[in-house]
This record gives C-alpha cells, sequence and structure tokens, in this order.
C-alpha cells in the first residue's frame, strides 16, 4: 500500500491529528508519523476554554481537539529525512515544500484548526477545504449541533475534517478519479487567530448564547414538533417550493409527548400517518400510527413497533406484493428492514439492510434497475446530518454496496434526507434537511441528475419556503401519498412543566391508550 507521511508541528499531538494517522493505516496505508520542529501549535486559549466546558459539562472523557502522545502508526521521524512518501499530509499550517504532493487543511481560509474554534465562538459555522498541492480536492461544510458550547461544535467539525481527509488520500490513490472535474486553486492566507481574540470571542459572544440558552431551557422544552397534515387536490408542496395552499391541521398530543418524521400511506381506500412518537417519560421514540377519516379527522392513534433504541423517520413503501417499513434506528447499528405481517398495527423484523454502520434517514429509490439507498452517515462521531452516502442492490435484501463516490457531500444544506424521493415529469427529487440555522431548520428540494454505479451527480437544494400558513417558522421533512401531504416542523415555545396546548384549529388531544377500533 502506498505510503503516507502524517507531518505534525513542535508540541503535543491533538486527538483528531492522530485519529488521521490510525484511520489511514487501518485502512492498509503505509503511515509515518513525522514531526517538524520548525512549526510552533499554540493554542493556550483554546485549551483554556475547553477545560473550562468540561468542567460545566462534568465531562472527564477527552475530545477530538485534546491534546494527546504522537503515538504510532508506523515510525516516527524528523522532518528533512528523506522518505519514499507518496503523499504528505501537513497538519503544521506550514507552507513548506515537503518534496511529494502535499495535502492541506483549511479552516475558513486559515490554516489553523482553532480557526474553526473562533468561528465557533462568534456564532458562526466553520467550512473546511482539502488541498492537495494547492487545488481543492475535498469541501466541506459540517454540521453543528450544539450552537453554544464550543468543545461539542469543534468536535463535531474536527470529526468530519477526519472524513473529509481520509476520503480525499483515497480517491487520491484511487486508480481512476472518482470525478473528472479539476480541482479549484485555494488561497489559505488568513492568519490564525490569536489567543487573545479567541478568548474576546468566548466571552463577548460564545458565554451570553450560553446563559441564554440555559434560561430559556429552564422555562421551555429542549425541542416539541408537531407534524401538519393536509389533503390536496393536485399540486403542492414540491411543485410550489412552498406551504401555501389548503391550511395546515396539526396531528394533536398530550404534552406528555410529541410527533415527528410523518410518512403518509394511503392503504385500501384509508388514510394513515406513520410517525415517530416521542416520549419524555422514556427518552426514546417509537414508531406510532394515526388513522384520518376522509374530512381530515383523526380517528386515532397507537403504537406499532417499538425497540429497546431509539426509533424515528417511519419510511413505510409497498414493494413485492408486501408493505415494508424501513425506520431510522441509527442508535441501534444496523439498517433494519421491517415487514406489515398484519397492517398497520403488526410489522415484524424482516432482516438487517446495512449493519455495522451508523446511517440516518435512510431513504429508497428504484431507479435504473436497481434499488438505491440514500442516508445520511455518522462517520465515527460527530454529527448525523452531514454526511450523504449512497448504496445500491439489486433486491431490498441485498447485498447492498457502498457507492464508490461516497460521501456523496459533508454538507449540513445537504447531508441528510427529509422524506421520500419525489418524481415530477420523468423528474427525481430528494428532500434533504437544512441545517443551517439548526437541526430541523429547513428543507430543500436537490434534483438527482445522475445516478449509476460510478457517479452520482446531485444539484444543490432548493429551499422551501415555510413562511406561510404554517405556524412554526421551519420545516424538517416532507412526504405526500395521494391526496395526503405532510409535514413537521419545531414548536420552540412548549412549557417545559404542562402539557402543551393544541394550535388553534387542532383537534383535541388523543391520549395514548386510545386505539380506535378503525386500526385494529
Amino acid at each position: 500500500m502506498a505510503r503516507i507521511d502524517v507531518i505534525l508541528p513542535r508540541g503535543p499531538a491533538r486527538q483528531w491529528q492522530m485519529a488521521i494517522a490510525e484511520r489511514l493505516e487501518n485502512a492498509g496505508y503505509d503511515v509515518a508519523v513525522v514531526r517538524d520542529d520548525s512549526a510552533q501549535s499554540h493554542h493556550l486559549a483554546l485549551d483554556i476554554i475547553l477545560t473550562f466546558e468540561a468542567h460545566v459539562l462534568r465531562s472527564r472523557g477527552s475530545t477530538l481537539a485534546s491534546a494527546t502522545e504522537a503515538r504510532q502508526p508506523g515510525t516516527a521521524r524528523q522532518a528533512g529525512t528523506p522518505s519514499p512518501a507518496g503523499l504528505v499530509i501537513d497538519l503544521t499550517g506550514s507552507k513548506a515544500q515537503r518534496g511529494a504532493p502535499t495535502l492541506r487543511l483549511s479552516f475558513d481560509g486559515s490554516p489553523c484548526f482553532a480557526t474553526a474554534a473562533q468561528v465557533l465562538a462568534t456564532g458562526g459555522l466553520p467550512r473546511l477545504a482539502v488541498t492537495i498541492d494547492g487545488r481543492t480536492v475535498g469541501e466541506a461544510a459540517p454540521m453543528v449541533d450544539s450552537r453554544v458550547l464550543v468543545s461539542r461544535g469543534l468536535e463535531d467539525v474536527l470529526a468530519r475534517t477526519i472524513t473529509a481527509v481520509t476520503c480525499s488520500v483515497d480517491r487520491f490513490f484511487a486508480p481512476r478519479p472518482a470525478v473528472d472535474e479539476p480541482g479549484t486553486t485555494t488561497a489559505t492566507g488568513s492568519e490564525p487567530p490569536t489567543g487573545l481574540a479567541l478568548a474576546g470571542s468566548y466571552l463577548g459572544s460564545a458565554l451570553p448564547r450560553l446563559a441564554g440558552r440555559a434560561v430559556h431551557k429552564l422555562r421551555y422544552r429542549d425541542q416539541h414538533w408537531r407534524v401538519g397534515y393536509r389533503f390536496v387536490d393536485g399540486p403542492g408542496v414540491a411543485h410550489s417550493r412552498s406551504l401555501d395552499g389548503p391550511a395546515w391541521s396539526i396531528l394533536p398530543d398530550d404534552g406528555l409527548r410529541y410527533f415527528a418524521d410523518p410518512f403518509p400511506f394511503e392503504w385500501q381506500d384509508r388514510h394513515f400517518i406513520f410517525v415517530e412518537e416521542y416520549r419524555y417519560a422514556t427518552r426514546r421514540g417509537v414508531i406510532s400510527v394515526a388513522e384520518l377519516d376522509t374530512k381530515g379527522g383523526v380517528l386515532g392513534t397507537a403504537c406499532v413497533l417499538e425497540e429497546p433504541f431509539h426509533m424515528s423517520y417511519p419510511h413505510v413503501f409497498a414493494r413485492d406484493g408486501a408493505i415494508w417499513m424501513m425506520p431510522e434506528v441509527g442508535a441501534g447499528g444496523n439498517l433494519l428492514l421491517y415487514k406489515a405481517e398484519e397492517f398497520p398495527r403488526r410489522w415484524i423484523r424482516h432482516c438487517v439492510m446495512v449493519g455495522e454502520q451508523d446511517l440516518f434517514d435512510a431513504t429508497l429509490l428504484d431507479h435504473g434497475g436497481r434499488l438505491w439507498l440514500f442516508a445520511s452517515q455518522r462517520d465515527n462521531g460527530g454529527s448525523a446530518s452531514d454526511t450523504l452516502v449512497a448504496f445500491h442492490a439489486d433486491r431490498l435484501e441485498g447485498p447492498w454496496q457502498p457507492h464508490p463516490m461516497n460521501p456523496i457531500s459533508i454538507n449540513r444544506q445537504a447531508g441528510r434526507p427529509g422524506g421520500a424521493f419525489i418524481r415530477i415529469d420523468g423528474r427525481i427529487f430528494l428532500p434533504l434537511q437544512d441545517g443551517t440555522l439548526r437541526y430541523g431548520g429547513g428543507l430543500g428540494l436537490a434534483e438527482i441528475v445522475r445516478l449509476d454505479e460510478t457517479s452520482v451527480v446531485v444539484t444543490p437544494p432548493q429551499p422551501i419556503d415555510a413562511a406561510t400558513n404554517w405556524p412554526y417558522p421551519m420545516i424538517h421533512t416532507l412526504n405526500r401519498a395521494g391526496r395526503l401531504e405532510t409535514i413537521d416542523g419545531i414548536d420552540e415555545n412548549t412549557s417545559r412543566c404542562w402539557p402543551s396546548r393544541s394550535p388553534a384549529g387542532a383537534s383535541a388531544a388523543v391520549p395514548d391508550n386510545v386505539v380506535r377500533a378503525a386500526i385494529g
């Protein structure tokens, strides 16, 4: 396998730097860690911030930004020693010539990862570029799940840094390029933040936001989702890219739980909405179903599928004479397929579709004579909402093969599916979640321009305008079955202490133990 030198500056290494070296070695590369004593790395202010937040969180574990020993894979040596390396990964920030193709990182234009902490401290979202000899070979816009804690945000950014680097290395050494388009030249001239600047940003911006968030959480639940639904004749949201049209009804809850991730399904002229039901008492999601009458009234709700781990995103579909469900069970470590034994109330586990991978919101497509899965992958930590991957197979049971272009993107605006594929006039669109504002902060439609076993081309998502007759400012998923259209969004002002009242026009809350005869 090819030889790779990973060059580190003088001083303690960082966990994320060593993780890059170790993952490459585990992938079969011959890796050597190289010290360049002429390059220095000072992050005292950042280390103070990380220590402070660890104390606040009462956390004793290390993070990807934590200092560590430069343990080996490979054999350490000093920079300048002759090397047969086929690629150098320079993590020092130096512009020195290394005598081999050299991969470097740029965090918002700076070679120093502390720049990402500076961006996070001021409430921004970092971007990452991977270059080889000055030409961009990879870009990433990591999703940041925590917008108030720098340590947690930096964990998300550095986890995707590892993903972006290892992916770029694999493509560099691939027998032929996965993408034929040439890279662009990238300038990395921005100076890293001084310790004083980082400390000032943290004290002036991050700490006040942290305090405000703490006060908000004393009064309100961290998140309470609402499911909207309506019957539509003719084109709907996917055509107009807005929520205009007939008014949305709200699927009622009793305040002890919320409903999210709605997937409508029409069966024998009856209308169902499968949802994640998250119970605050157990802090775990189960799959429930609501049946509607022809006027949109809720006939009843019931839990139909529960596992020891969290479940959500109940992607229900009909195929091969049966009805299937492919829920999100990322916490279980496998992508599972369930079959309706007695629709809609009884489901049995049919098989493991993709094992030992953290896949989220997997969505099925039948295209070009093959079956395709698009999902978000949490690649050894970090967020579950920024890394889009694809798999293909000739049957539901698999085997499912990862696409050679994985990850298709590392982008908080286009990394996680938000509903079933949509076909309009022969074109195929995939709803993708937009995490720019926050998780659940928006949704866009991306067109699948090309999809085969060697190539995936997906357009940037076109956003859906939620600022219409939907009472909540953001949407998270979009689905439709026949005339029944569904969305969901976050109600950020639901009281932490009392059951929430239904919005105006909603039906009365349906207790959990109400199971109408209509659904079994």
